[in-house]
């Protein structure tokens, strides 16, 4: 089958469009003939690699899977070969103290499709049987890829992990991204006033298209904290999705409110940035890391997208083939909402 591969770490010069060997399901798992799977900043980190990164390879990202069951592994019975369904990127490898509680991406033994594993950037994919979820049949491949990764991170982080309450504020920076845009829908469904940060006059009017309420250009303010702090009659907002990082994180302190949440998934900027802990005990700030989330999460997030409450944000489809291409696009910053790959 076709890949978008590399076989070493490093940058966009790594990718491949090549021949891998077929994928076979074993006991408990299906192979899906993968039909769409949508991009992740994930998926550059994981090229790019870290220390403790061990990954055979060659290697193929790819969390997000919408496609058709080809063929069922042994023991599986509750599908049936074409099939159209998604995949829960979140696999529970062991049961533990964390499974057990129901915090299954607290698990060491939690792992990611296309990180830990190989993903969906390919023609085929072998799952745990357990991580299917049917397509309804009025959806198609593309729209269904967009929904996933996006919407259990952002789900996760802002009801469960910021446990956002109806009436509060959230500032979302960087509002082009798949979580972010996805993160807006979220916090207006849940009765947020919605403040947006992005970089485009095209940006800006997207965000509102989505439930904005106030969106606000980094580019032309490049002090935008304080223009923030001023719109909310200096009181500063209640909850912070900001998964830039290094950027932003200080002006995000600014902006938030006493006793207000920042919360974390991401770093797009860079990972390691200065923090003025003054601002942390004297405004009662919590910073909060969130990833992923549980299966039901998952579940209970995509019911919503299947409803029509929640909309997958595509802003473009390409075939697999175009895959390096594609992550130029991504790398850049140039897109709103998923970029997602045809195979």
């Amino acid at each position: 089958m076709k890949a978008l591969c590399f076989y070493e770490h490093g940058g966009l010069d790594q990718l491949q469009y090549a021949d891998v060997p077929d994928p076979e399901p074993s006991p408990g798992e299906a192979l899906v003939r993968v039909r769409a799977c949508a991009l992740n900043h994930l998926d550059v980190w994981i090229r790019e690699g870290w220390p403790g990164l061990k990954l055979e390879m060659p290697h193929w990202t790819g969390a997000d899977v919408a496609g058709e069951v080809a063929t069922l592994g042994d023991g599986v019975d509750d599908w049936q070969v074409g099939q159209r369904v998604v995949v829960d990127p979140g696999i529970t490898t062991v049961e533990d103290v964390f499974t057990r509680r129901g915090e299954h991406s607290l698990s060491p033994g939690y792992v990611i499709l296309g990180e830990d594993v190989r993903g969906g950037q390919a023609e085929y994919v072998s799952v745990p049987a357990s991580n299917l979820m049917a397509m309804p049949k009025d959806w198609d491949f593309v729209q269904a890829a967009a929904s996933l990764l996006v919407g259990l991170t952002a789900w996760r982080m802002l009801i469960h992990r910021a446990e956002l309450r109806a009436g509060e504020s959230v500032l979302i920076v960087g509002a082009g991204g798949g979580v972010n845009s996805m993160a807006i829908q979220i916090a207006k469904l849940a009765g947020a006033t919605v403040y947006a940060l992005t970089s485009t006059g095209e940006k800006m009017e997207k965000a509102r298209q989505l439930g904005a309420d106030v969106v606000l250009n980094y580019r032309e303010d490049p002090t935008w904290s304080k223009t923030l702090y001023k719109m909310t009659d200096r009181r500063g907002v209640d909850v912070v999705v900001d998964n830039v990082g290094q950027a932003t994180l200080t002006q995000s302190m600014r902006a938030a409110a006493r006793g207000a949440r920042i919360v974390i998934v991401g770093n797009t900027s860079g990972p390691k940035t200065e923090i003025d802990v003054r601002y942390i005990f004297g405004k009662q700030i919590s910073l909060i890391g969130s990833t992923m989330g549980t299966h039901q999460d998952f579940r209970d997030v995509m019911a919503l997208v299947w409803a029509g409450k929640l909309k997958p944000v595509v802003d473009r489809v390409m075939d697999l083939s175009e895959g390096r291409a594609a992550f130029e696009i991504l790398e850049r910053g140039e897109q709103f909402g998923k970029i997602v790959l045809r195979s």
